[in-house]
C-alpha cells in the first residue's frame, strides 16, 4: 500500500472513532430506577398490602382470593425459594409482595402493565415473578393435590 493509501485509511479510522464516541456521548441515559417506582416502599404495593393486611378480612380475601391464613401457609411454603437478597443499591420485593402480586394475576387475569401500576413493580420483573412463584407453588403443592391421568378415574371420585 502508499503511503497516501495509508492516511486516507487512517484518517477514515479516526473519523469513525470520532463519530462513535460523539453518538455515545450523545446517547440519552436510561435511569437505574424510574421514578414511579422509586417510591414503592412508601405508596405501593408494600403499603397498600400492609393497609389490606391491616383492615378487615373481607378486603383481603376480595383481594387476594383467599383467607389471610391461607396466604400465610403458601407463603411459608415457598418464601425460602423466592426470597431475594437485598443489595446496597436498592431493596428486594419482599415475598409478600411476591406472593400478592401472582395471586392477584392468577385470581384476575389483569394484565402485567395494571399489575404494574397497583404494586409500582416494572412489567419486566412482574413477568418474571409470576412464573417463578408458580413453578414454586407447584414443586411446593405437588405432593398435596392429586391429578388423575384417566378421565373415568376423575369422573368416577366425582359421581
Amino acid at each position: 500500500m502508499e503511503f497516501i493509501e495509508k492516511v486516507k485509511v487512517a484518517a477514515a479510522v479516526i473519523v469513525i472513532n470520532n463519530y462513535l464516541k460523539q453518538k455515545k456521548r450523545n446517547r440519552k441515559r436510561r435511569q437505574w430506577v424510574t421514578p414511579i417506582f422509586r417510591s414503592r416502599s412508601v405508596s405501593g404495593g408494600r403499603q397498600f398490602l400492609n393497609d389490606i393486611f391491616i383492615g378487615n378480612k373481607g378486603q383481603f380475601e376480595n383481594f387476594c382470593r383467599m383467607s389471610f391464613e391461607d396466604f400465610e401457609i403458601l407463603l411459608n411454603l415457598i418464601e425460602p425459594v423466592i426470597k431475594k437478597q437485598d443489595t446496597n443499591y436498592r431493596e428486594s420485593i419482599s415475598p409478600k409482595e411476591i406472593l400478592a402480586v401472582t395471586l392477584r394475576f392468577l385470581a384476575t387475569g389483569d394484565s402485567f402493565t395494571s399489575l404494574m401500576y397497583l404494586f409500582k413493580i416494572s412489567k419486566k420483573s412482574i413477568s418474571t415473578i409470576v412464573i417463578e412463584v408458580c413453578r414454586a407453588l407447584n414443586e411446593a403443592l405437588k405432593h398435596q393435590v392429586e391429578t388423575f391421568k384417566c378421565l373415568t378415574k376423575f369422573c368416577n371420585m366425582v359421581n
